[in-house]
């Protein structure tokens, strides 16, 4: 009902106000959401009148900007707008069975441009069929003013608030990677919570850990995580801003995913000076360097190995630790925001 009512009132905006760029984004409450938040009060620094909308009816003369290929193309085809619109789409990452693959050919002549995150994505794009002179690559961003490493102290304190065992090592996951919105018992492969679980259940028998888990549909990893009779904690947060503590609680991040445009828990992983191993997907390979920034891993048994080999290493933690959180400031939304506005907007207004 809320959703219909949010829907609702941007379609009267529509009819009713003028903006130079309106990004579109998913009507649940998710990453999205804040990518185009995060774009349009940027923008508005540079006197842009911008704002995100749930819905494209009736929009005209405007830079419409789909924040992803959710909302501009579904199963049965791409999504008509009216054509005094210029027409950017975000396409994040392609999995081989994503039946909207078919369409991307006509995107050549449906769209301006499509922005993605990462030289992996575009490289699919062109596989399947989009011109390259119709790409532009603009990693995400991340919030800097919210972000931020904690002292010992504030940590401490926090983990003595959200009830964390003190003596066991705290490993990360923070993402949806459970299929739909509910309990997500069946997992999203993509996101690699069948790898993450394996690596967890091979470092639990070496190392006394505590899994801490934040987002939606995350029943299949905690399921796994019973099974092996690993302790975990989950939190479903109603702000995602809160999710700063959590980082700064841990003392690991993992991700595992197959596929990914970001993620972005690499890049708040770097600003809040949590050490973090990966696999190879998204934005990792652009922005960072093996064993420099992190450890970028291949496979299952490796993603384990250097887990292992970093939470025995404080020297390589800490070299980790401080290569990020210089490196991460050229990620600041606000350097983002710039890019958008000179590679891509720019051309329309």
């Amino acid at each position: 009902m809320m959703n219909n009512f949010k829907i609702f009132v941007d379609i009267l905006k529509n009819i009713f106000l003028k903006y130079d760029i309106v990004y579109i984004v998913e009507t649940a409450d998710w990453s999205i959401k804040w990518d185009g938040f995060y774009l349009s009060s940027n923008l508005k620094k540079n006197r842009i009148k911008s704002r995100t909308a749930s819905s494209s009816k009736y929009i005209k003369n405007s830079i419409i900007h789909f924040g992803s290929v959710n909302t501009f193309i579904n199963e049965n085809g791409i999504k008509k707008v009216d054509k005094s619109n210029k027409i950017i789409l975000t396409w994040f990452h392609i999995t081989e069975n994503d039946k909207r693959i078919k369409f991307i050919p006509e995107l050549n002549n449906k769209v301006d441009l499509i922005h993605t995150s990462c030289q992996k994505t575009k490289e699919l794009l062109i596989k399947y069929g989009l011109k390259a002179e119709k790409i532009v690559v603009i990693s995400l961003g991340v919030d800097l003013n919210v972000f931020k490493k904690y002292t010992e102290e504030k940590r401490e304190e926090i983990k003595k608030k959200l009830n964390l065992p003190i003596n066991k090592i705290i490993i990360g996951s923070f993402q949806k990677d459970g299929q739909g919105w509910g309990e997500g018992l069946k997992p999203k492969l993509e996101k690699g919570p069948d790898i993450f679980c394996e690596v967890v259940e091979k470092i639990s028998k070496q190392k006394n850990i505590h899994i801490l888990l934040t987002g939606p549909a995350r029943g299949y990893v905690k399921t796994r995580l019973e099974k092996a009779k690993i302790s975990y904690t989950h939190y479903y947060l109603k702000n995602y801003l809160e999710i700063v503590n959590y980082y700064n609680c841990l003392d690991l991040y993992l991700v595992t995913s197959r596929a990914e445009g970001g993620p972005k828990a690499i890049l708040e992983s770097m600003a809040t000076g949590v050490p973090f191993v990966t696999s190879d997907v998204g934005l990792v390979s652009d922005i960072l360097e093996n064993d420099k920034n992190t450890f970028i891993c291949s496979n299952t048994e490796e993603l384990f190995n250097k887990s292992i080999y970093l939470l025995n290493s404080k020297e390589k933690q800490e070299e980790f630790i401080k290569n990020n959180l210089k490196e991460i400031k050229k990620y600041s939304w606000q350097k983002i925001a710039e890019k958008y506005f000179d590679r891509i907007y720019n051309n329309f207004l």
